[in-house]
């Protein structure tokens, strides 16, 4: 998650034994039993720079988080330099192969499989306990991992729901549905004259793979060494027949992917019921259109049952400590900072985005689509952890299957098709 959600939704990460950031083994067994215990890191002149990518945060928080830092380790600086997402691929693998990392990288989640296997990043798999992973948002912390150790830290996470036209709800009679069969009994019903019941893209890959995994498989899976694609068989098959029929409901074209939604929906009038994107977009559809000020509500993808909502794709960020990286036990302090309760709430309520653990999921009580979202984030999950997803995405023959499936074609055989070029790029040696 690219852009804040894909933002990494993509994005963000993963991450082994710290004796370099701070403390032997022994130390480090000692400070997992009991969170927070281990003194600061000594600031003896040292400046400490981190990596934010744009959109990450605002200044104000920044700058609170730069004063606490700074105060609870005298004599150090801390240089917050912000990125841009365009090309920060290439530069972040620059600066792990280099002599010369800033100490902390913020990075998408769904780029650390890659950093992490090129062996330049700090394992912090000893960590783990004493920064509470145990309550990590699982589309986050799975990410992080490779091989088995964790490079990444979980910053932030965001997921899509569906956000719903309240009074177009109300004048149907309906409410917002906890099952897929009462979504599409719902959607029917908003579906009339020159007003769509869903406004579905059919190249939502995102959506797509949540429904997959509620049917039981992942977009693909590894076994040895070979990653397998699975979207040929019976659970594929199921849904994107759901998919389509969804998607058949609305207006939606069936070739292009969500990139324009906030544009139709804002030039729509008020006239598109539901539309799933992340809660923040919402806002955008408002400051395009501002007659559909506090029209919107939020609710959960609809799961299979109601016993608990749909899966979704959980896109965000991670914090990750270069092998290269000069201050090594003040860049864990900062990760140790940025992952305490205090700091994770504030920058949830700064960016309406969700926190990293489970047991803040009231740092957005105040905000519906928060809610909305973090009750999604509990049936989270992660894109396929291969060092080559990425570049799977980039060509993403996911979106092909989708329009094939959409417009008609056999969704086995396009499935194969998916699969074939799935498989190849995965399998891929670096």
């Amino acid at each position: 998650m690219k852009r804040r959600l894909l933002v990494a939704a993509g994005v963000a990460a993963a991450l082994t034994g710290v004796a370099a950031c701070g403390s032997d083994s022994s130390d480090d067994n000692k400070s997992e039993t009991k969170p927070g215990n281990t003194a600061p890191a000594a600031g003896n002149g040292k400046t400490v720079r981190v990596w934010l990518m744009k959109g990450t945060a605002p200044d104000d928080y920044i700058a609170a988080f730069k004063a606490k830092f700074e105060a609870d380790h005298p004599g150090a600086k801390l240089d917050v330099q912000i990125q841009q997402w365009n090309g920060i691929g290439q530069k972040v693998t620059g600066a792990l192969a280099s002599n010369d990392a800033p100490d902390v990288i913020e990075a998408g989640n769904t780029q650390i499989a890659q950093y992490g296997a090129s062996g330049g990043l700090k394992d912090l798999s000893s960590k783990v306990t004493e920064l509470g992973g145990k309550d990590w948002l699982t589309g986050l912390s799975e990410p992080g991992k490779v091989d088995g150790k964790t490079y990444g830290i979980p910053f932030y996470a965001a997921n899509r729901v569906v956000v719903y036209n309240k009074e177009l709800f109300a004048k149907a009679g309906v409410t917002p549905p906890k099952t897929r069969a009462e979504w599409l009994e719902t959607t029917k019903k908003l579906n009339s004259g020159d007003q769509q019941g869903i406004y579905l893209p059919g190249q939502n890959w995102y959506f797509y793979s949540g429904l997959l995994k509620d049917e039981g498989a992942d977009l693909a899976t590894k076994a040895g060494s070979s990653w397998k694609a699975n979207l040929d068989g019976a659970p594929a098959v199921a849904a994107s027949a759901f998919y389509k029929e969804l998607q058949a409901l609305g207006k939606g074209p069936k070739d292009s992917d969500e990139k324009t939604q906030p544009e139709v929906v804002a030039a729509d009038g008020g006239k598109i019921a539901q539309f799933i994107a992340v809660p923040g977009e919402a806002e955008t559809v408002i400051k395009a259109n501002p007659a559909l000020k506090d029209k919107f509500g939020f609710f959960p993808i609809p799961g299979k049952d109601a016993s608990k909502p749909g899966a979704v794709l959980t896109g965000g960020s991670d914090l990750m400590i270069p092998e290269a990286a000069k201050n090594q036990d003040l860049a864990y302090d900062v990760i140790k900072q940025f992952n305490s309760d205090e700091w994770q709430t504030k920058l949830a309520q700064a960016i309406k985005f969700l926190p990293n653990k489970t047991t803040l999921s009231s740092a957005l009580a105040s905000d519906p689509g928060g809610m909305a979202m973090g009750e999604g984030a509990k049936n989270g999950f992660a894109t396929p952890n291969s060092p080559n997803w990425a570049s799977v995405e980039e060509n993403n023959p996911i979106k092909a299957y989708l329009t094939k499936v959409m417009t008609g074609g056999d969704a086995a055989a396009a499935g194969k098709e998916a699969n074939a070029s799935i498989e190849k790029t995965l399998n891929t040696k670096n």
